[in-house]
């Protein structure tokens, strides 16, 4: 049963895949889906992931992928979330806060204290009203040439009650996902 206008949740399953042909069935097939082919980057490919579907067809996804970080010259593992999308025509429905929700509550059963994502600047109230926070200083990502500062937005999330995040410099020690 569709819950498409209801104020229930609508149901997230756990996906055994995510293709090309998935994101397309989201976002349509657009040569820049995200709106971040601009920061030039290479992305990681996500491990795990969450959709929604509504009457057969895939309308949200979120990813994730556990991720190796120095903060303050102190290796760290994280969580990251990447790969959100919800389809256009759905947008406002609450279908980001539940798949987003539901990824971020698996993230908790991984292990790692933090949640991490990089996201236009557009985006930081959304994840804001998620339980994001932004973080305010630059974060290198490792790219094909060589590390870079990530231009778009980091955010992150306590995956513990006690996860604050620690001062000093970060650097993702992989491609961002």
């Amino acid at each position: 049963m569709t819950q498409r206008h209801s104020s229930a949740s609508p149901a997230v399953v756990r996906l055994a895949e995510y293709t090309k042909t998935d994101q397309t069935e989201i976002l349509g097939d657009s040569t820049d889906p995200f709106g971040v082919a601009d920061a030039g980057l290479t992305w990681l490919p996500k491990q795990d992931h969450f959709g929604i579907r509504q009457d057969g067809r895939l309308v949200a996804h979120a990813g994730l992928l556990p991720l190796p970080v120095s903060i303050g010259g102190v290796d760290t593992p994280v969580t990251g979330v990447g790969g959100v999308a919800v389809a256009p025509d759905l947008r406002g429905h609450g279908l980001a806060r539940a798949v987003v929700s539901a990824a971020v509550d698996h993230a908790r059963t991984l292990g790692p204290r933090y949640g991490l994502l990089f996201c236009r600047p557009a985006l930081v109230p959304l994840y804001g009203r998620l339980g994001w926070r932004a973080l305010e200083r630059d974060v290198r990502v490792e790219q094909p040439d060589g590390p870079v500062i990530m231009p778009l937005r980091t955010m992150w999330t306590p995956l513990r009650d006690d996860a604050d995040w620690p001062d000093g410099e970060v650097r993702l020690l992989s491609l961002p996902m």
